[in-house]
């Protein structure tokens, strides 16, 4: 990793860095450092602070560049850190969060996107630092880039140059960690789960950047959606896992008109699949418990038809504004959206014939679609998540009619939010419920290459993991109601 060619290629003397001020800051860097910033400060969610910065008037190449860019640093914050206190006599006392993501925006740049100039790499990060009025640090920083412009690293990728420079007595999931930055804690975790080699493959899978899927809500439009995904430069591809769906490759699907009208869905096939599980009937009465944004719900709606009904139900009301005003562009007219606290009674006085419970979780399955997420998570949440989800789960059971079928997942890795959950709910109903063999149906919705057995695990549940399916990281149960 060598950076000191392409900052040799840069015509301006040295210590000019600072006092130049022809080069003004891009909007690309500036809208990855403001996200990045209310990431750290307001606790948001990159990809909703992204999608609102990237509206109409942001050109495509910057709206890639400054999703580059944020995601980027999120993924790979602690190795970011490791190399960047190399540098700091006093790295604990390097407090300011505008310098430290500065730092990190122009240390990725250096270390990642070679077609990015050192120069405008180093040169942007000290004028980020002057905007974010912390103009007496610029010196720091610009220090510090330089240095890590010009210092080879051993090894052809970033990862493999830092894993060479760790002490000799550094654990493994201290290595692990921060060579494919992620927390110690969570790598101990998987470590102890998986093994060594499957926990490898998913941390590195978790730095990738994650496929973009979708399905197509209204078959009769599909010609009329492909070529709108095309005019907005997007290549369709199928789907990985699922027969139905679009793996969409390139341009800016989020401006496409199929998009926005909502005859195409951005989805994970995971995600995709847990719906499907469902396997809903025409005419078929169904809740969708936990149902924002709506993504699941469209596809409910669409397999029990115009005879059948389903209730959408969340706790947040403005997530219910939201969604009502999604399935009303998408033509929707069998969802009836209302707002409950389903860790409560719920008021529902008649049964239904589905139940999807997918429920908050603490989300370790989506870490490269949602980077910051290993950032916030802290193994306390583990437990109190555990305890709403059966509450949840607890909840709906009851709502199942004879002979009904309710799935309940998470986008969760993890077995407290998962297999625990249901084996400690259906453990205290007798023999009312039971887990049933999801293969079945699985079966009629993948890929003809794909083997129901490669999502199916051993103890009955639906799994997929980023490293073996290339999707997000997903659980369900399929629960069934006996006779009753």
């Amino acid at each position: 990793m060598n950076f000191a060619r392409a900052f040799a290629q840069c015509s301006l003397p040295h210590g000019c860095m600072l006092a130049c001020s022809f080069m003004s800051i891009s909007r690309a860097r500036t809208i990855a450092f403001d996200v990045l910033l209310r990431v750290a400060k307001q606790n948001a969610y990159a990809d909703d602070v992204l999608r609102a910065e990237l509206d109409g008037t942001v050109k495509t190449e910057d709206a890639g560049l400054a999703t580059e860019l944020a995601l980027g640093v999120l993924r790979w914050q602690r190795l970011l850190d490791f190399v960047v206190d190399r540098y700091l006599k006093k790295p604990a006392n390097t407090a300011d969060v505008e310098v430290r993501i500065a730092l990190r925006l122009g240390l990725y740049q250096l270390m990642f996107l070679d077609r990015v100039p050192a120069r405008a790499a180093v040169h942007e990060s000290v004028e980020l630092v002057k905007r974010a009025r912390k103009r007496s640090a610029a010196t720091l920083v610009n220090a510090i880039l330089r240095k890590a412009a010009k210092e080879p690293l051993p090894g052809n990728s970033p990862a493999e140059a830092v894993a060479r420079l760790f002490a000799p007595d550094l654990s493994l999931a201290d290595r692990l960690g921060i060579q494919f930055s992620h927390p110690t804690w969570i790598v101990e975790r998987w470590l102890g789960i998986y093994g060594e080699e499957r926990t490898r493959a998913l941390l590195h899978s978790n730095n990738r950047v994650p496929v973009l899927s979708g399905y197509l809500f209204d078959p009769q439009r599909s010609e009329d959606a492909a070529k709108a995904l095309e005019r907005a430069g997007c290549r369709i591809l199928p789907g990985r896992l699922l027969r139905d769906a679009w793996v969409l490759e390139g341009g800016n699907p989020s401006a496409c008109e199929a998009v926005r009208s909502g005859w195409v869905a951005i989805q994970d096939e995971a995600s995709q699949a847990v719906a499907r599980l469902v396997a809903g009937d025409p005419g078929n009465a169904v809740l969708d418990l936990c149902a924002a944004p709506g993504g699941k719900t469209l596809l409910l709606a669409r397999a029990v038809g115009t005879q059948g009904h389903v209730v959408a139900a969340d706790l947040h009301e403005h997530r219910v504004r939201a969604m009502k005003g999604r399935f009303e562009l998408a033509g929707v007219r069998n969802v009836e959206t209302v707002t409950v606290d389903a860790e409560q009674q719920l008021p529902f006085e008649r049964l239904f014939d589905r139940i999807l419970v997918d429920v908050p979780c603490s989300g370790t399955g989506t870490l490269a679609r949602h980077p910051e997420i290993r950032w916030k998570l802290r193994a306390e949440d583990l437990r109190d998540l555990h305890g709403r989800q059966a509450r949840l789960l607890r909840n709906a059971l009851p709502l199942l009619a004879p002979q009904g079928r309710l799935v309940y997942s998470t986008c969760s890795l993890e077995p407290e939010e998962n297999e625990l959950v249901t084996r400690e709910v259906l453990g205290t109903l007798g023999d009312t419920f039971r887990i049933a063999d999801p293969r079945a149906v699985i079966e009629t919705f993948l890929q003809e290459s794909v083997r129901a057995e490669s999502v199916v695990s051993a103890d009955g549940f639906f799994r997929t993991f980023p490293s073996e399916q290339g999707t997000d990281g997903f659980f369900a149960a399929l629960i069934e109601r006996r006779n009753s």
